[in-house]
């Protein structure tokens, strides 16, 4: 067993954006750098690391004379948040099938009916948030390309609450899982141009929903 150490300014991060993305800190909501310490049990120091953190990740803003506070959900980021996922996804899925090993194939096998069982259980939407990652992940474990990797991290943390929220608001994800086995199935022939246009539909898909689901909320809410 690993045992993973993690420093206060991490702990401060990964606490900070779960409440973002689960909705828990609103949109636009202050977050008072005291405040949060006191809250946390930490100085002002992590905190403040934590939240620069969060802002390259695009979940934090700092604005004159408010500080940081939460970045607004909106229907105007979706676009080009996910259509920038679904080029570099793109890329990595044809750089890694060619070399992906059997051995990953299998795990994206075994997460895909966790995934599966999870729908069908009604789970939480952060764990199947995670399950899906891990899939893709999995999927290109083959790219060998660290760079695109870590780009395609931040997004899908910035996105991942664009996702909680549609699984919360619409609890559609049954679709989403048959593109997931259209496209593990795609990879394991190691057809490049198949796996890689049922990727770029699924993300693409997944957006259009998204903004619906937003658009919608904003008409409601106003």
């Amino acid at each position: 067993m690993t045992i993973i150490y993690k420093t206060r300014t991490q702990l401060v991060v990964e606490i900070l954006r779960e409440q973002i993305i689960n909705g828990e800190i609103k949109a636009g909501q202050a977050l008072r750098q005291a405040a949060l310490a006191e809250e946390l049990n930490v100085s002002r120091i992590p905190v403040r690391e934590a939240l620069l953190q969060l802002e390259a990740e695009g979940l934090v803003s700092f604005e004159p004379h408010r500080g940081a506070t939460a970045t607004d959900l909106s229907s105007d980021q979706i676009d080009e948040l996910f259509e920038l996922r679904a080029m570099l996804e793109a890329d990595l899925l044809t750089y890694s099938i060619p070399n992906i090993s059997e051995e990953s194939l299998e795990e994206a096998t075994n997460i895909l009916e966790k995934y599966t069982k999870a729908i069908s259980e009604v789970t939480e939407p952060g764990e199947l948030s995670l399950l899906n990652s891990s899939f893709h992940t999995c999927l290109y474990s083959g790219a060998a390309r660290p760079q695109t990797q870590y780009l395609v991290d931040i997004l899908n943390k910035n996105a991942d609450r664009f996702i909680r929220m549609h699984i919360l608001g619409t609890g559609c994800v049954a679709q989403s899982n048959d593109e997931h086995a259209n496209l593990l199935a795609k990879c394991k022939l190691r057809d490049i141009d198949g796996a890689v246009s049922i990727l770029t539909k699924h993300i693409l898909h997944c957006r259009d929903e998204i903004k619906a689901f937003l658009i919608e909320r904003e008409f409601n809410n106003k």
